[in-house]
């Protein structure tokens, strides 16, 4: 068996051609949704991170105020820009790219983010709004998961879904998201984490295996069962001397041994990441819309 690949790329290319059309209609009403970025600190990926999404923003529309700051900025200073993008009237969205440098507590600066802003999904007003199935921002990377599965013709509802890593980013609201009663959840599911008792046992049930550990190579194909979906959360940077910049980016499956044994498999890179930078947009758009 070779695994059909999920192609996350594409899909989140066609998501973001339907949303400049929507861009297109709010900006006729006077509307331009605008995102507003923070970057604190000299973080490679988290540079790269950020220049992708600027360029998603002015792809489809998207006003983008960008604020790169030196990893010695201060928490109060920080914390003075983000109630200055918190009263400006041209963003919709804001996003406080994570990791910080150590000195500024993430808390603190997560809670400063206006809730009606918070369009990565992580203040704890949004969170429970979340848990108790209110209207709300979805965290991005476990929303473009089931966009990904739903725009590729995958089952979810019925489905027995187990998610190998318990993160406050991917793995709990991951879980959350698809117990909903709705057209993107419904499915049975099952958490693994570092003090389950024979991972493998639990991973080989699933119907739709998630790998957000965080540890390279952590699934392998001893794990899986014959024909099983299986979505790659994991982004990690493993030694590479063949490689012009002396690395590559690798998930947390064993994509050479897996895609041979599952029936769907996400490629890393190409597969989760663009659909986490889409759903951002599709946040900021909602944000926006509110205001009609």
């Amino acid at each position: 068996m070779s695994a059909r690949l999920l192609d996350g790329k594409q899909i989140a290319a066609d998501m973001r051609e339907e949303m400049r059309q929507e861009v297109a209609d709010l900006t006729n009403l006077g509307i331009v949704p605008g995102l507003g970025v923070v970057l604190v600190g000299d973080d490679p990926a988290s540079h790269s991170y950020v220049t992708a999404k600027a360029k998603a923003c002015a792809e489809t529309g998207i006003f983008s105020d960008d604020h790169r700051l030196p990893a010695s900025t201060t928490q109060d200073d920080l914390l003075a820009l983000i109630a200055r993008l918190n009263r400006d009237p041209r963003l919709h969205g804001i996003l406080v790219q994570l990791p910080l440098p150590r000195h500024i507590d993430e808390n603190a600066v997560l809670l400063a983010v206006d809730p009606d802003k918070d369009v990565d999904g992580f203040h704890p007003l949004n969170v429970g709004r979340m848990i108790a199935g209110q209207p709300t921002f979805l965290p991005c990377t476990p929303h473009g998961v089931l966009h990904m599965l739903a725009r590729s013709g995958i089952t979810i509802e019925g489905a027995h879904a187990v998610i190998v890593g318990r993160s406050q980013i991917v793995g709990k609201p991951l879980a959350n998201l698809l117990m909903r009663k709705n057209g993107l959840g419904n499915a049975t599911v099952t958490v693994c984490h570092t003090r389950s008792r024979d991972i493998g046992a639990l991973t080989r049930q699933a119907d739709i295996l998630v790998a957000a550990a965080g540890q390279p190579q952590t699934i392998t194909a001893d794990m899986v069962r014959d024909g099983a979906v299986v979505v790659d959360v994991g982004v990690n940077r493993i030694v590479d001397a063949s490689r012009k910049k002396g690395y590559r980016l690798v998930g947390d499956v064993d994509f050479e041994t897996v895609s041979r044994k599952a029936g769907w498999i996400t490629p890393v890179p190409g597969g989760v990441g663009p659909m986490t930078i889409t759903m951002l947009l599709y946040n900021t758009i909602e944000s926006a819309r509110r205001q009609v």
